[in-house]
């Protein structure tokens, strides 16, 4: 088995973690390829001393490698998509943030979840993505133009709010009068979406969801539509520019700009161990506390 790692490294909170994946996958005799920088950091930090292989772009991974590990929250899973992209490649979340509905792994049970991974007896989970066109052409979203999560706009360098007139399939739907506007994946509704009042969907419903954030209509309310959708956005403001951002990336945007929003040709393969579920993660995580049958 062919694994590449990809993480973050959260002072003494991590290390412990780091060690046991590490322990477990080389006493299995696994073929370990590590991101670049991340295990630059794991050797400064002396928590590996083994010289491994490296891999810094999307481009050195291949169809060679099963699975990739990505240590850390969901944060972390949504900058190792940038490493995946369109190879198919499943990704394995081992949380070692906070809450997490990504990464899945949980500290206290990696041995008997790795295991899983090692026997493959996990299930894939495909998430669906949205890419993002900007005309007139913007430099910093050429290549990464796809986001797991959401692709939000938002106001830049002020406190007054901005209009995003919005097209579903080119039919005018609104021009929200907002802070700005969230355009959410079903993977993404459980988080900016959901803070501004959006619902949760399941990780396989074929919908997106569009939220204003603080709307100054009080009835523009969070728009669940079918993600065959193509979205275009028109923004305008006191300002000459806004921000869009995708995942955790951002970038300003000229008020000229239009912005056009559709689902991605390929998905992301999210690893699903059957004992840590989507609906086992809201019921402890989100709506009624720890589950009271564990």
């Amino acid at each position: 088995m062919k694994i590449a790692i990809f993480g973050q490294y959260y002072q003494n909170d991590t290390r412990p973690i780091i060690r046991d994946i590490f322990v477990f996958f080389n006493a299995n005799n696994v073929e370990l390829v590590i991101e670049e920088k991340f295990l630059k950091i794991l050797y400064d930090e002396e928590i590996v001393k083994k010289e491994y292989k490296t891999f810094s772009t999307h481009l050195d991974l291949d169809a060679s490698f099963d699975i990739l590990v990505s240590i850390g929250g969901d944060g972390t899973i949504l900058r190792a998509a940038t490493y995946v992209r369109n190879s198919g490649i499943p990704i394995l979340g081992v949380n070692a943030g906070r809450l997490g509905f990504l990464a899945k792994v949980q500290k206290e049970n990696i041995e008997t979840f790795l295991q899983i991974v090692l026997e493959k007896k996990y299930t894939i989970s495909k998430r669906t993505l949205l890419s993002l066109v900007c005309s007139p052409k913007n430099s910093e979203i050429k290549d990464l133009n796809f986001a797991m999560n959401e692709i939000t706009v938002s106001r830049k360098d002020t406190t007054s709010m901005i209009t995003i007139e919005t097209y579903l399939n080119n039919e005018y739907l609104n021009s929200y009068w907002a802070d700005g506007l969230i355009i959410s994946t079903p993977t993404g509704s459980t988080g900016y979406s959901l803070s501004c009042g959006g619902p949760v969907l399941t990780p396989d419903v074929k919908s997106l969801v569009i939220t204003p954030i603080a709307p100054h209509n009080l009835n523009a309310r969070p728009l669940v539509i079918t993600d065959k959708t193509e979205i275009k956005l028109k923004i305008s403001g006191r300002e000459e520019n806004y921000l869009v951002s995708l995942d955790s990336r951002i970038t300003s945007v000229s008020n000229n700009a239009t912005l056009t929003i559709k689902k991605t040709p390929f998905k992301i393969n999210m690893v699903e161990i059957p004992e840590e579920t989507f609906l086992k993660t809201l019921r402890n995580k989100l709506l009624w506390g720890e589950d009271k049958r564990n």
